[in-house]
């Protein structure tokens, strides 16, 4: 029963040690999106960049979420990842307000 505590316990500490530092990113697109297939490319793509966990598009709010491992990846690398596949990217900030690559806010929705 021992052993069987000590081995239980060992591998709690060890995935304690491997928790990774998820973040999540949410853009805006230029140009729109407006259908499932603008959905599909920015998937499609994006799902190929180092560190991204999965990727949410909300066509109405014209949204994308992207939740990704920052210990991989950083937020400027992913808006630049757009420019791939002719989009551009712009970091959309809690209180609803763009904001550049370099984070400077924009004013507006």
């Amino acid at each position: 029963m021992k052993k069987l505590f000590v081995t239980f316990a060992l591998m709690l500490a060890a995935l304690g040690i491997q928790a990774k530092d998820i973040k999540t990113l949410v853009v805006t697109t230029n140009p729109q999106m407006h259908c499932d297939n603008c959905e599909k490319k920015i998937k499609g793509n994006l799902r190929f960049e180092k560190g991204v966990k999965t990727i949410d598009c909300n066509i109405p709010d014209q949204l994308v979420t992207i939740t990704y491992d920052s210990e991989k990846t950083k937020p400027e690398a992913l808006i630049k990842a757009f420019e791939k596949f002719g989009y551009t990217a712009t970091q959309v900030t809690t209180d609803g307000k763009k904001q550049d690559a370099k984070g400077t806010k924009k004013s507006g929705k």
